[in-house]
């Protein structure tokens, strides 16, 4: 038998070798959707992602970028990689984490390794691997493992953090201590250069400090010791953004007041704090002053992870194509770590969704830099309530989008009536805790009933009779009959009752990255996805006592059944059945993980691109409509001439710059407006004024020079005094040079007797933000020298009511000089798209069954296919084109067959085609599979067993079936589905 300890080291080795082949084999070999593509981009030329950065995680995935050697379509695959190592070096700590946990439950035998008998040796090696594996196949840690996002790298240096702690226990010798102590202050300083929630586990880690420092822990001590932690955590937070606001306010000092040079003041400090924490250490060693030198070395080696972050600030200053808020200097910088792009959330205390501001006043300032100083460009508002419009603890605050109308659907509220401190409540506990992290918490130890959104989660009994096709064939339907859930509640009885101590310390780790987190982030009452993903600390910690309830049950068996007094069987046979739980967890779980073969994020980008014509702009919105663009731009070189703008970040004066450069082989887009209109703060929001003299229109140009100058006779005063621009017409009209657009030669023949001399339009009477300004500054000036495109997934506000002077020839849609009568949704040039859609997109894998594709492909990737595919059909078939309309059903059925990718809401439409094609055969066999399911959904809906069908989507296929078979005569085709639509049309309707 092998020494405890050198066992211990090889089985967590093995664990780490299970874990790895694991995420290797089940890796994403190209860019995924979300954060992913912004990231490997990022990391690959070592740009600037979106606030507050991740400096540290994209010098590594620079360092893996290079193991593809030169090969660029293999360099998101190999920072993918990072991310896999990462994830695998957590379970190795996770493993010795919970062995150490598990030694200190053999209370006699803890000082001691050489004593433990086999059995006791197998028995906390087999705890830990049972614990280790179970979160390795658990579904929201492994989805972050086989991705270039920075959770699992992040979760390593929680898992590495938390075992240095454990480790530091171990240790008598206070010299050797305190080593350890700043290894994790180490750590913690890196750990900032890739995510920020590391630093919530700190309070836990103080709470272990004081128990293992005190002989006698007493409640008051250890809330003193805990008060302690989070006021550390406090600092730390503060100081992250804290350092560069102090650092700016001596350069401002510097510049403004002693007249020295930019960046003066910032050199200045630098030397001040780097010196002074020099002298510091210098101090405490000659006074022999050990816990003030530990703690000031401690800053040190938590200021050099942190200087990670001087990566932002070099490679902003060379103005790279990705350089999000532009953090070049510490004013920008300062702004950056701050998150100041994004809204802040109130939480002790602030208005509610239906508290309307009364006033404003002067925030903080908004400094930018003139000629030799910097000045103060505008002030941050503060918006001030009415009395009675703001609460303690506001959690049902957001008054965006549609959240309104979500928070009175929820708590049952009337139309105008205000939520009470007891509605704040029941939306915290009944969807922020329960439904925002509880929820989570049970689809990785209880089971997951699919991946549609919103899904829930599943109970022992759940069962599959009665569950639609759909839903029982779903991948992502995993049932661990809670199985895990339950190991996990005896491994925290068991440590509750021999360390109490310990399970406090688990536990607040267990609470402080699960619903603390949550309390802290204030989720409003929708997401744009599923946030599992950033509770995944909170998982880790319940996996401890998931292993720890194995070693339960063998203690256990040993009081209680005299068949187990054998150590050694007992040991055995129970963790050999308990290690059936993590199998169970991959053998279900593999399938809805593995991403080997999934390539059509990049696809999309590639097919999204080559909708544009040549040097085209490109308005986009959102992550994933811009991020695997930006991938494929800025990675594999892909169709660079295109412009690609991202209206959720066409507010931003930063990205207004960028947008106005050259960026490889795509020029500057054309603007008017310069700087100090689109600056921070400026024409954020021009309300519409409808003024009389210009009720029936003002010309685009006109109102685009009169805002560059502020003119007078478009402002009005606001309630401080201020003037601002205003929209004093819904009406907007632009004059079209003929010549010019004759010249590009982009109006098809049949088309150019529509060509009129202006261009008119009703863009409606609301507000106009920045973006929709900054659109119709280039739209102006562009005067049809390059092609402006609006990819096909923006929400409708975003098309400017421009729809009817709009070509779809993709996945986008073209601006155009001419209006089509009645074309409300643009009008199809079937010669360029059906170009497009046959010749210049790529499908690779989409008609494999076996690649798992979750409701992110399934969403606007899919949807914006199928429809593309429908509008060119439709048009082919007014157009007379029978043949080729077949051709291209058929080509869609090919690349994007139901066995894959399942008919949705459009697909019924096809039946329609396929009878007007004279294929009577396909549409009637599209047709009875959907009905099939459409009424198995509305079944499902109609017992409300679960979140999965939409009965409205449902309702609308069948009667788009029926319609379609009775304008083909198809009279018994259409009997059968008439009577399926009326049955549920009676309940639903």
């Amino acid at each position: 038998m092998l020494p405890f300890k050198r066992l211990n080291l090889l089985s967590g080795w093995l664990v780490f070798a299970i874990a790895l082949v694991t995420y290797t084999l089940t890796v994403e070999r190209t860019a995924s959707f979300w954060d992913c593509g912004e990231f490997i981009a990022s990391s690959f030329k070592l740009q600037i992602p979106h606030p507050p950065g991740a400096p540290l995680f994209l010098l590594l995935g620079r360092i893996f970028s290079m193991l593809s050697f030169g090969d660029l379509t293999r360099v998101a695959y190999w920072i993918n990689m990072g991310s896999v190592l990462a994830s695998a070096f957590t379970i190795l700590f996770l493993f010795w984490t919970i062995s150490m946990l598990a030694q200190k439950l053999l209370t006699s035998h803890y000082a001691n390794q050489s004593e433990y008998t086999t059995a006791d040796s197998w028995l906390i090696v087999g705890t830990s691997a049972i614990g280790a594996l179970a979160y390795t196949f658990s579904d929201t840690f492994w989805f972050s493992a086989v991705e270039a996002e920075v959770y699992g790298m992040s979760s390593f240096f929680t898992a590495i953090v938390v075992w240095a702690a454990f480790k530091w226990e171990r240790i008598d010798d206070q010299a050797a201590a305190n080593r350890w102590l700043l290894l994790i202050a180490y750590l913690v300083g890196l750990s900032i250069g890739v995510h920020l929630l590391n630093l919530v586990i700190l309070p836990a880690l103080a709470l272990s400090f004081y128990f293992h420092k005190t002989d006698k822990p007493t409640f008051w001590g250890g809330v003193l010791a805990l008060s302690i932690g989070l006021l550390i955590l406090g600092i730390i937070n503060a100081a992250i953004p804290g350092l560069p606001t102090l650092a700016f306010a001596v350069e401002r000092f510097f510049v403004n007041t002693l007249g020295m040079p930019f960046k003066s003041g910032t050199l200045f400090f630098s030397v001040v704090l780097l010196g002074g924490l020099a002298y510091g250490i210098w101090w405490s060693v000659r006074r022999q002053r050990v816990i003030l030198n530990t703690s000031l070395l401690a800053v040190a080696f938590l200021l050099i992870g942190y200087a990670s972050y001087m990566q932002v600030l070099v490679r902003a200053n060379f103005n790279p194509p990705i350089n999000e808020n532009d953090p070049s200097d510490v004013n920008k910088f300062r702004a950056y770590q701050n998150r100041e792009q994004y809204e802040s959330r109130s939480l002790l205390y602030g208005p509610v969704f239906t508290s309307r501001p009364i006033d404003q006043k002067r925030g903080a300032p908004i400094w930018k830099k003139d000629k030799d100083k910097y000045v103060i460009a505008d002030y941050y508002p503060e918006y001030i309530y009415a009395p009675g419009d703001e609460m303690l603890f506001p959690r049902v605050y957001s008054s965006h989008l549609n959240h309104p109308q979500l928070y009175r659907q929820m708590l049952g509220l009337a139309e105008g009536q205000k939520p009470t401190m007891g509605d704040n409540l029941r939306f915290l506990f009944t969807y922020q805790l329960s439904h925002m992290w509880w929820r989570y918490l049970m689809w990785n130890f209880a089971g997951r009933e699919s991946d549609e959104e919103g899904a829930g989660y599943l109970l022992p009994w759940s069962s599959n009779e009665h569950v639609p096709d759909l839903l029982r064939i779903n991948k992502a339907r995993d049932n661990f009959y809670m199985l895990p859930f339950a190991l996990a509640l005896l491994g925290l009885v068991f440590q509750y009752t021999r360390r109490r101590n310990d399970v406090l310390v688990v536990g607040l780790l267990f609470l402080l990255t699960g619903l603390a987190l949550q309390v802290f982030l204030n989720s409003p009452p929708s997401e744009p996805r599923e946030r599992d993903y950033i509770y995944v600390g909170s998982f880790y910690f319940f996996a401890i006592w998931l292993g720890l309830g194995a070693m339960a049950i063998v203690m256990s068996l040993r009081s209680f059944v005299a068949r187990f007094k054998s150590a050694r069987f007992r040991s055995e046979f129970v963790l050999g059945a308990c290690l059936l739980v993590p199998v169970m967890m991959c053998v279900k779980s593999w399938d809805n993980h593995n991403r080997d073969h999934r390539f059509h994020s990049v696809d999309f980008a590639k097919n999204m691109l080559n909708s544009c014509a040549y040097n085209g702009i490109l308005f986009t919105e959102g992550d994933n409509d811009t991020f695997p663009l930006w991938y494929v731009q800025e990675v594999e070189g892909f169709r660079r001439d295109v412009r690609v703008c991202n209206l959720s970040l066409l507010g931003t004066e930063w990205y207004i710059q960028q947008m106005k450069r050259k960026t490889y082989e795509s020029d500057a887009v054309p603007m008017s407006l310069e700087f100090e209109q689109f600056n921070k703060g400026m024409n954020d929001i021009i309300p519409f004024y409808e003024v009389e003299g210009v009720k029936n229109g003002i010309d685009l140009k006109q109102y685009i020079s009169l805002v560059k100058t502020s003119n007078p006779a478009i402002q009005v005063p606001l309630t401080t005094g201020e003037m601002t621009n205003i929209l004093p017409s819904s009406v907007l009209f632009l004059p079209i040079d003929k010549r010019a657009v004759d010249k590009a030669k982009f109006v098809p023949t049949a088309l150019r007797p529509l060509l009129k001399d202006t261009m008119q339009w009703s863009i409606g009477k609301k507000d106009l933000f920045k973006p929709d300004l900054i659109m119709l500054d280039v739209i102006a000036t562009n005067n049809w020298k390059r092609p402006i495109y609006f990819s096909s997934t923006l929400a409708t506000e975003h098309y400017l009511n421009l729809k009817n002077y709009m070509q779809l020839e993709g996945y986008a849609y073209r601006l155009m000089p001419v209006a089509v009568p009645g074309a409300s949704d643009g009008y199809v040039n079937s010669e360029v798209m059906y170009d497009t859609m046959m010749h210049k997109t790529v499908w690779r894998e989409f008609d494999n069954p076996k690649v798992y594709y979750d409701e992110t492909y399934k969403g606007p990737p899919v949807i914006s296919a199928r429809l593309a595919f429908f509008r060119l059909a439709d048009q082919l078939i007014r157009e007379g084109q029978t043949e080729k309309a077949r051709t291209v059903l058929d080509y869609s059925l090919k690349v994007m067959p139901d066995k894959s990718l399942p008919y949705d809401q459009i697909s019924s439409n096809y039946v329609q085609f396929l009878f007007a094609v004279n294929d009577p055969k396909k549409a009637l066999t599209i047709a009875d599979t959907m009905a099939t399911r459409a009424d198995q959904n509305l079944m499902y809906a109609k017992r409300n067993e679960g979140r999965f069908s939409n009965p409205n989507s449902d309702l609308y296929i069948l009667q788009t079936i029926v319609e379609a078979c009775k304008q083909a005569n198809q009279t018994a085709a259409a009997a059968k589905y008439e009577a399926i639509f009326q049955k549920h049309l009676t309940v639903f309707g």
